[in-house]
């Protein structure tokens, strides 16, 4: 496994002058936020490799039951996440109801990150995920 994407790594040796710089965390945790932040704004159905890679539309969350669409949003973010980021494991995705926030959802994500330089290790984070009434999403650390 590794911090970075393959084409995050190959667009950092084309920079990189020397070989052998030490990783860094700190990147590794910035490709996954940007690796997640593109996938859960994919809608599902519109990438021809993968059928059920994205998420399915929620821009009409039901009013009346928000509890129970979050729960459903809650399931499908864990399950993309699964299947689609390996770098990350032990995905817990929880509703968190905020009282003036009444036309996004926010979550919280939980999950250890497997960490590429020290195999079998892994390093907990947290991240903070907000899907907006327009369905947008948005990951940030």
């Amino acid at each position: 496994m590794h911090e970075e994407s393959l084409l995050e790594r190959i667009r950092r040796l084309e920079k990189e002058t020397e070989t052998g710089s030490p990783r860094d965390v700190s990147r590794g945790i910035r490709s996954v936020i940007d690796h997640l932040q593109r996938m859960l704004n994919t809608r599902q159905g519109s990438v021809l490799i993968a059928d059920d890679y994205g998420m399915p539309d929620f821009t009409n969350f039901p009013e009346d039951d928000l509890k129970a669409t979050a729960g459903d949003v809650e399931r499908v973010i864990g399950q993309m996440i699964e299947k689609y980021e390996p770098r990350l494991q032990k995905v817990r995705v929880h509703f968190e109801s905020k009282s003036g926030d009444m036309f996004d959802l926010r979550f919280k994500l939980e999950a250890d990150m497997i960490s590429p330089s020290e195999q079998g290790k892994s390093i907990p984070v947290v991240f903070e995920t907000i899907v907006t009434s327009e369905g947008k999403v948005h990951v940030e650390s």
